[in-house]
């Protein structure tokens, strides 16, 4: 029997294969991460946690950082460490972070609003940091780093058992769509990336656009099917 077409797809076989896609797609990032969270470990393992201070964290991520931001895979915008609290004798959290093309380090000026956002209650510091496991968070305007629509991947870093905080990096939701949009279109069924709260990803949907919110109550799901590894759904509806 010959395989299915995309032109002869069900919605059902459509939202499995897409799902397909975007794991993957997240999967090519998470490796990388994994690995540097552990690297992290261990260099961080190796300092005088009573001395240790942001500048000195700052240099010893940074490599991590620009190495995670030279990914082969996909772009990259923004990576680094994100210190749990207390983990630093000069202050009471730090990020040690690069954005951008020009990889600049992220530094917050004096008196910026920015400086009392607690990172902690973010989900992807939450989630890694409760679980131990790596986790993809997104999307969602990014108010502390980059400004932009974004998704972000984190690690826990973990010191002799001990949680010191989350490798992180963030690629931009207009990457991610632009990168997910022709092998969803190709699949021939309109169809809907979307988060745990029905804001929309990607879509080859020509009724919705990324950062839309799907209204339940006024459509009808036909296929829904969740993505491994991360929390967001490819759905078709009428």
């Amino acid at each position: 029997m010959a395989s299915a077409t995309p032109e002869t797809l069900t919605a059902h076989d459509a939202t499995l294969r897409g799902a397909d896609i975007v794991a993957s797609y997240f999967a090519a990032h998470l490796p990388r991460l994994v690995e540097h969270a552990a690297a992290m470990a261990a260099t961080i393992g190796a300092q005088d946690r009573r001395t240790l201070t942001s500048s000195r964290i700052d240099d010893l991520i940074e490599p991590h950082a620009f190495d995670l931001l030279s990914s082969p895979a996909e772009p990259v915008y923004g990576a680094g460490f994100i210190a749990a609290a207390d983990l630093l004798a000069d202050a009471p959290s730090h990020l040690a972070w690069w954005q951008g093309a020009d990889r600049r380090r992220l530094v917050f000026p004096a008196q910026s609003v920015k400086q009392a956002i607690d990172y902690r209650d973010l989900e992807w510091f939450r989630v890694p940091a409760t679980t131990g496991l790596p986790h993809v968070a997104g999307p969602y305007v990014d108010y502390l780093c980059s400004d932009e629509y974004t998704m972000t991947a984190a690690a826990p870093v973990v010191v002799e058992g001990t949680f010191v905080g989350v490798a992180g990096l963030d690629v931009l939701v207009d990457t991610v769509e632009r990168c997910l949009t022709p092998a969803l279109r190709a699949l021939g069924v309109p169809l809907l990336l979307v988060n745990g709260v029905g804001r929309v990803l990607v879509s080859t949907d020509a009724r919705y656009s990324a950062g839309d919110v799907l209204r339940t109550g006024q459509l009808t799901v036909d296929a829904r099917h969740r993505c491994a590894s991360v929390d967001l759904d490819v759905v078709v509806v009428s």
